[in-house]
């Protein structure tokens, strides 16, 4: 899993780099762009951490996480900040995922684009792309090219990619962690990452508004043909005193049960308006299935949005999901 050598020549030769994750960010998003961030500007570049939406509080133990600007931000500084000119895409291959604002989208001014990503639905964006969909993480991805850019890793890079990986591995429990995985994340442990406070504030920092918006989630488990599913709804949000950062790793708690093959949570945004959490096992491709509904993901997690009521969603996932999985 090597960087191309286009990569390494803009990273080396440009300076100025707007370094964005995707909207709604989770743990590789943001450590992969974090620690990016952290390794260039060690190389005495400048670098600005680019988000639509502000940090979860359970992200918020990561060093350099207050460094990130929200878009809101960045289009209000827009006209200040007019040496960055190379965009960054870290953990998403489509300036679309960013953010769904055209406003604030036409205040990121580029002259060069890249792309660092592993998620298996592609898209055209980019003038230089490294996308390895076989990668268990993006903190992965970031942590070869700190070291074929010869930069040393300090103990807060390694926090925030062994947080990357923790993430996107289940910590270490999922298909796609492998020897190498285990490998990289020993390295990281040497130089500084304490597996077991990442856990904590990963796994075991949740609010009791979190934990009673958890149980009446699960109340709405339904199960067909293998498949369980879960809703939230905005009412709950209000109940609980809780938001949609709040239900991270819901959809992965009915995979639990032993039949149950794919695990889907239908996130309400209004009353027509669904997003969509797919995770499966084994060699069920939910990438697919969401690819069917405009979203995207990796084999074994994805997601999507509809926009139908509920009833009708779920029926025409329900479908979808019984064409494509035997």
């Amino acid at each position: 899993m090597m960087p191309p050598l286009e990569l390494l020549d803009f990273l080396r030769k440009e300076d100025g780099f707007i370094i964005a994750t995707h909207m709604n960010p989770d743990g590789d998003g943001l450590g992969s762009a974090i620690a990016l961030s952290m390794s260039l500007q060690g190389f005495g570049k400048k670098t600005v951490l680019l988000c639509k939406d502000p940090v979860p509080h359970q992200y918020r133990f990561l060093p350099w996480q207050e460094k990130f600007i929200t878009l809101e931000q960045f289009t209000v500084r827009s006209s200040r900040i007019t040496d960055f000119r190379n965009l960054i895409l870290i953990d998403c291959n489509d300036i679309d995922r960013i953010t769904t604002d055209k406003t604030q989208l036409s205040a990121i001014s580029y002259q060069l684009s890249a792309v660092i990503d592993h998620h298996e639905s592609e898209r055209p964006f980019g003038n230089i792309r490294w996308v390895v969909p076989d990668s268990a993480a993006t903190g992965l991805m970031i942590y070869r090219l700190i070291k074929e850019l010869g930069i040393k890793l300090t103990s807060d890079m390694a926090v925030n990619l062994y947080a990357a990986i923790a993430v996107d591995t289940g910590n270490f429990r999922y298909e796609n962690t492998t020897s190498g995985v285990l490998r990289v994340a020993s390295d990281l442990i040497e130089a500084g990452a304490k597996p077991h406070v990442i856990y904590r504030w990963l796994f075991e920092a949740w609010s009791e508004g979190r934990f009673d918006l958890f149980m009446r989630v699960l109340n709405t488990l339904e199960r067909e043909d293998g498949t369980a599913i879960i809703k939230v709804t905005r009412r709950m949000f209000e109940e609980t005193s809780t938001s949609p950062d709040d239900t991270e790793h819901f959809v992965e708690f009915p995979r639990i049960m032993k039949d149950v093959q794919v695990s889907v949570l239908f996130r309400e945004i209004d009353d027509t308006h669904y997003k969509i959490s797919l995770r499966s096992k084994d060699d069920i491709n939910v990438a697919r299935i969401a690819e069917a509904f405009g979203g995207g993901g990796h084999k074994n997690a994805a997601g999507c949005r509809i926009k139908a009521d509920f009833e009708t969603a779920k029926s025409q996932l329900l479908s979808l999901l019984r064409r494509n999985v035997s």
